[in-house]
């Protein structure tokens, strides 16, 4: 197993793509906290990773109040002793236009889509510097953070901050042994913040077909193991391809 005896946190674990990073961490041999604002959402998941044989704990989060996350990491290190591996799933979109969102609304999405990866990944970081054995931060992107896109700015722009979020990350906590990249996918799975995937959705990417949470998973797995010693401050596009292609051309 490529992770016997790792304890990782994954954010936005009670469904999608952050439910699948779980699994397949506890498949590879991670302890994982399963962290969740839904509290039934989270125990179902890590019921499930404990049904399959692995090891798994919930705990209710919302990553945007500080004092939650640092009552998270505390619980975890208290459980498991450790903290050597962060997923930053989390995050909510507001699929608005500069037109008619409001202040509220793009304070509630930078709260969790950007502070909410930058406060995780602080106290965690702490976490795995005491330890003084190093550790592994993964957050997770958008295209919609590098390309304009006719609504959701506020997303936009935090999931923009979050890719260079990841490079200031990882050149801050290279010294002390930790690796820090992240993963920009493309619609994959369901709709932020939504439960139902509809595999007929319509996408134009190089693979002919709707990415699935298992495709983000598999990625972030590769990024957490010893695989990607080598690799560090690295925004990886688990996109299909879409943003290989020229605008317009739909001949794929």
């Amino acid at each position: 197993m490529k992770l016997a005896n790792q304890v990782a946190i994954v954010t936005g674990a009670g469904r999608n793509i952050g439910e699948e990073v779980a699994k397949t961490l506890a498949a590879e041999g991670a302890k994982v906290a399963v962290a969740d604002m839904d509290k039934g959402r989270g125990i179902k998941v890590a019921a499930a990773i404990a049904q399959a044989g692995g090891e798994a704990a919930a705990f209710v989060v919302n990553v945007a109040i500080e004092s939650e996350i640092a009552a998270l990491v505390e619980a975890v290190v208290a459980k498991w002793g450790r903290i050597d591996i962060l997923i930053n799933s989390a995050a909510i979109s507001d699929n608005k236009t500069i037109l008619d969102i409001t202040k509220e609304q793009w304070d509630a999405v930078i709260a969790v889509t950007l502070t909410g990866p930058f406060l995780m990944s602080q106290h965690a970081a702490r976490q795995m510097v005491t330890q003084g054995t190093g550790g592994r931060i993964v957050n997770i992107g958008s295209t919609s953070g590098f390309f304009g896109r006719s609504r959701a700015i506020a997303y936009s722009a935090a999931k923009g901050g979050v890719a260079n979020l990841t490079r200031a990350m990882a050149v801050q906590l290279a010294p002390h042994g930790i690796r820090v990249n992240g993963v920009v996918p493309n619609k994959i799975g369901s709709p932020v913040g939504k439960d139902e995937f509809d595999p007929t959705r319509p996408v134009v990417n190089l693979r002919g077909r709707p990415g699935v949470p298992l495709d983000m998973a598999r990625a972030i797995l590769f990024l957490v193991s010893e695989d990607s010693d080598f690799i560090a401050g690295a925004m990886l596009f688990v996109d299909g391809g879409v943003s290989a292609m020229l605008v317009g051309d739909r001949s794929q």
